[in-house]
């Protein structure tokens, strides 16, 4: 039975690459909603979208799978606009799982900005969720409504996302390279970069398998550094001197939201779900850079 997909926030950076992964499955139908097509604050559209969409993948016979990559991810702006970006993150979730409750199976990507951020080792699927950020509350809600609509869902976490589309640190540091003598970059907060495209290729392999999702996952390139060392590690893609990379401390770039000092997520439970093991953080940041990250 051949698959229909639809991608909201088909035009952000995870998106854009679902579509490419997607795209190479020519028997499966694939459709991608942006901002323009679907605004995710207005209920009514949203619910109808997808009642559509799945009455044409019953008319056809296939398998519907959404993958839901579209977020309110102004981490600082959500501080002032909670309202805004609790509409987005934590009840059109929700929406969408009550909608294919039954009748499809639905990707919801969520954060680890769910957690507060102070542990000292992996956080695992069922770690407490305690967030200190607007955009972290707003996306444990989201948690939230889709579990409470039941159906075939799971919740995939990730963290420190990249990829060559949309705003993300390895461009931004691909750009500082070529601007200035040095950069400081913050050496007291520890995670796992995450390439885009990786995740991406890990969500269509979740959504093809056919039994049940796990409730909730999580997914990274494996591995943990800090946004210094990481940088660091850009920096030598690039064929340049990573001493230019000078460590500093949050408290010297303070900002609206609180910043988790350890965003590592266990990844046991991917594997655990019979899924590919991603690979490490240093090689995919090879990979990714190799196709180019300066504009």
């Amino acid at each position: 039975m051949s698959t229909t997909w639809l991608v909201t926030g088909a035009r952000g950076q995870l998106g854009v690459d679902l579509l490419g992964v997607l795209a190479g499955r020519e028997a499966d139908r694939v459709r991608g909603v942006g901002r323009q097509e679907l605004d995710l604050t207005d209920e009514k559209a949203v619910r109808t979208l997808v009642r559509d969409w799945l009455g044409e993948a019953d008319r056809e016979g296939c398998r519907a799978v959404l993958v839901n990559a579209a977020a309110y991810t102004a981490v600082d702006a959500a501080e002032e606009d909670e309202a805004s970006a609790q509409v987005v993150n934590g009840e059109a979730p929700g929406w969408l799982a009550e909608e294919l409750a039954g009748r499809g199976r639905l990707l919801h990507v969520s954060t680890d900005y769910v957690f507060d951020g102070t542990a000292t080792e992996p956080y695992p699927v069922d770690a407490p969720v305690a967030p200190r950020s607007a955009y972290g509350r707003t996306k444990a809600a989201g948690e939230r409504a889709v579990a409470a609509a039941g159906g075939d869902t799971a919740t995939v976490r990730t963290a420190w996302v990249y990829g060559r589309h949309g705003s993300n640190f390895v461009r931004t540091m691909a750009r500082l390279e070529g601007e200035r003598d040095t950069v400081s970059v913050v050496d007291d907060q520890t995670g796992s970069p995450t390439w885009s495209a990786d995740l991406a290729a890990g969500l269509v392999e979740l959504g093809t398998r056919a039994e049940p999702a796990p409730p909730v996952l999580h997914y990274t390139n494996a591995g943990a550094v800090t946004w210094c060392g990481f940088a660091r590690a850009v920096f030598e893609e690039l064929g340049a001197d990573p001493g230019r990379v000078l460590p500093t401390t949050t408290d010297q770039f303070p900002r609206p939201a609180p910043r988790p000092t350890y965003s590592v997520l266990d990844g046991s439970s991917w594997t655990a779900a019979g899924l590919a093991q991603p690979r490490p953080w240093r090689e995919a940041l090879h990979l990714a850079m190799r196709s180019g990250f300066r504009d």
